[in-house]
C-alpha cells in the first residue's frame, strides 16, 4: 500500500504545524481504526482511548514516518501497539482466556444467520488470531505487511493465519 499523494501533501503540512492538517489525517483514518480497535474492546470507552491513544503517539511522532507503508498502516501499527500494550497490563497476550473476552455486546447468534454466528466466532478467537484474521481478511493487509505491523515472521503470521480459519470452521459449525 502506497501512500497518496493527498496524504503526503497532509503530512508535510502537519509536520509544519497546520492544524487543519492534523485534523483532515484524523478524519480520514479515525473510523476505520475505532472500527478495528472496536473487535478487541471491552468497552466503548476502551475502544476510544486505544484510537485516541493511537492518534496522539501518531501526531506526535510524524516526523518519524518514512512511508515505506500507508499512513493508515502504520497508524494501525500504532493502535495495535496501544491496544496490546493494554492488554499486557491486565492478562500476558498469548494466554488470554477465552472466557476473558467480553461477548455481552455481541449480537445473538441465530442459527439462519451464518454472518452472526461469524462474527460471534471471530470474537471468540484469541486475540493473536483475531488480530491477525481481521487485518489480513477484514483490512487487507499481506502477511509481510501483518509481519511488520505486530512484529512477527511472515510465516508466523500464516501459520496463526490458518490456525485461525479452522478454529473459526469448528466454531461456525458447531
Amino acid at each position: 500500500m502506497n501512500i497518496s499523494e493527498n496524504e503526503t501533501k497532509l503530512i508535510e503540512n502537519a509536520l509544519i504545524g497546520q492544524q487543519s492538517a492534523f485534523k483532515a489525517l484524523y478524519e480520514l483514518h479515525v473510523d476505520e481504526l475505532y472500527c478495528f480497535l472496536s473487535q478487541f474492546a471491552e468497552n466503548t470507552s476502551q475502544k476510544e482511548e486505544w484510537t485516541q491513544r493511537a492518534f496522539i503517539k501518531a501526531f506526535n511522532k510524524l516526523d518519524q514516518f518514512n512511508q515505506r507503508s500507508s499512513f493508515k498502516t502504520w497508524l494501525f501499527t500504532i493502535g495495535l501497539n496501544e491496544m496490546r500494550t493494554d492488554m499486557r497490563k491486565k492478562i500476558h497476550f498469548e494466554n488470554i482466556d477465552d472466557k476473558q473476552i467480553d461477548l455481552a455486546d455481541s449480537e445473538p447468534i441465530e442459527e439462519s444467520n451464518i454472518w452472526q454466528k461469524a462474527k460471534a466466532a471471530i470474537r471468540q478467537l484469541a486475540p493473536d488470531k483475531r488480530v491477525i484474521c481481521l487485518l489480513h481478511i477484514a483490512e487487507n493487509y499481506s502477511h509481510a505487511e501483518i509481519a511488520e505491523m505486530i512484529g512477527i515472521s511472515e510465516g508466523t503470521s500464516r501459520v496463526i493465519l490458518h490456525r485461525a480459519k479452522q478454529e473459526l470452521k469448528t466454531l461456525v459449525s458447531s
